[in-house]
């Protein structure tokens, strides 16, 4: 029985471990006054340079034009793959943004400002 438990136990932090490792989050409290929460998920293949760069450009795009109004959570597919089904993933790095609706997709790095500012419909397409 001891080492049913155990095993139980160990079973139990290892899949607590994996969620943890999968997905991170980050985020601010919006200004009072202002509801408009923005959800971003930004599906990545590891560390990549690629991913690594899409997080970074996307940190510093939130903090530029949504300060204090956003909480990115970050999705390793290759630790979890199957979680690319549930916002039809097909190509890495992507954005998802689920609020404020419609939900929106950019794939890539985000390293063109304007494109990103385009894609999250904060500034007109000219």
């Amino acid at each position: 029985m001891k080492t049913k438990s155990r095993r139980g136990a160990k079973d139990e932090a290892a899949a607590k471990t994996t969620s943890a490792a999968t997905t991170s989050a980050t985020e601010t409290t919006p200004p009072a006054g202002d509801p408009e929460l923005w959800d971003l998920r930004l599906y990545v293949a590891g560390q990549s340079p690629k991913s690594m760069r899409a997080f970074t450009n996307l940190k510093s795009f939130c903090e530029k034009h949504l300060v204090g109004r956003f909480r990115i959570e970050v999705v390793d597919l290759l630790k979890n793959p199957q979680l690319a089904a549930g916002d039809q993933i097909l190509a890495i790095p992507t954005l998802v943004r689920k609020v404020p609706t419609p939900m929106r997709k950019i794939i890539g790095d985000m390293s063109n400002e304007e494109r990103t500012l385009v894609g999250f419909d904060l500034r007109p397409r000219t």
